[in-house]
């Protein structure tokens, strides 16, 4: 299991690696949004060598407010091609997936609208994945896509799209987390896994783990039984970086429970 952090991206794309080496990490989940890591902006060559000098490995991710779905197609096409201008920036780059958010947001549509169009614009970015040799990959949403019969429209007709797992999105807007179920329906898809507290409801906190209601244990003990032994990136949101520092040994013990000693 890698253990990663997001970079923020107000601030310059090099100096957040830096830190995030000095931090013992294992990698960046680099997400490529203006104002300072717009993917018209950073240089690919730059970031590759910055993250081959400190050791981190990579993740794609990519701005969570595209229009994929907008019934204006000049704008679902635009985000479709800011999606592809991402995905040639994270080859050179190194990354081996890309995240992209659903867009659940078309005024005065259907839900099956929606799907449609979702599921159309992935479809029109698989041949610069398969040419970048960048995989996609869908991240569950708290209310539209968080569940697996709200994920299975768009997942199941395309196969190559990988599942990114978020669990704190799971503990949101739900009766009970949905974070087993979509473990145990796509473990064969699963890619990539956020992890950050809340306490549920609406809000989207971002907290340091063990301070809301997010089962973090419970969560763990299921990827593990899934097999899954990949990426996690620590979504805790707060200046002050030692709570990031703190929710690490969190997941790095509750990980280790049950190992085995030498």
């Amino acid at each position: 299991m890698l253990i990663g952090a997001m970079n923020h991206p107000c601030r310059d794309v090099i100096e957040e690696i830096h830190w995030m080496a000095e931090a013992g990490l294992d990698f960046v989940d680099l997400t490529l949004e203006p104002p300072r890591a717009a993917s018209w902006m950073v240089d690919p060559k730059a970031i590759r060598a910055a993250l081959d000098a400190s050791g981190l490995r990579v993740v794609g991710h990519t701005a969570y407010y595209l229009p994929l779905a907008s019934a204006m197609e000049d704008l679902r096409q635009a985000a479709v091609a800011e999606l592809r201008r991402c995905l040639e920036r994270f080859a050179p780059i190194g990354a081996s997936w890309m995240n992209i958010h659903p867009d659940r947001h078309a005024p005065m549509h259907d839900r099956e609208f929606i799907i449609q169009r979702n599921r159309q614009s992935l479809e029109e970015l698989l041949p610069t994945s398969r040419r970048c040799g960048v995989g996609l990959m869908l991240e569950n949403l708290p209310g539209d896509f968080n569940s697996v019969d709200q994920l299975a429209p768009l997942l199941d007709p395309l196969p190559e799209v990988g599942l990114h797992l978020d669990l704190g999105h799971a503990n949101l807007r739900v009766a009970h987390s949905t974070a087993g179920e979509l473990i145990r329906a796509y473990a064969a898809r699963l890619r990539h896994v956020h992890l950050h507290d809340n306490k549920g409801g609406s809000a989207d906190l971002h907290l340091p783990l063990g301070t809301g209601t997010v089962d973090v244990a419970g969560d763990i003990r299921c990827l593990k039984a899934a097999g899954y032994d990949g990426t996690i990136t620590l979504e805790v949101f707060s200046p002050d970086r030692h709570y990031l520092a703190y929710s690490r040994d969190v997941l790095q013990r509750i990980w280790d429970e049950g190992r085995p000693r030498a």
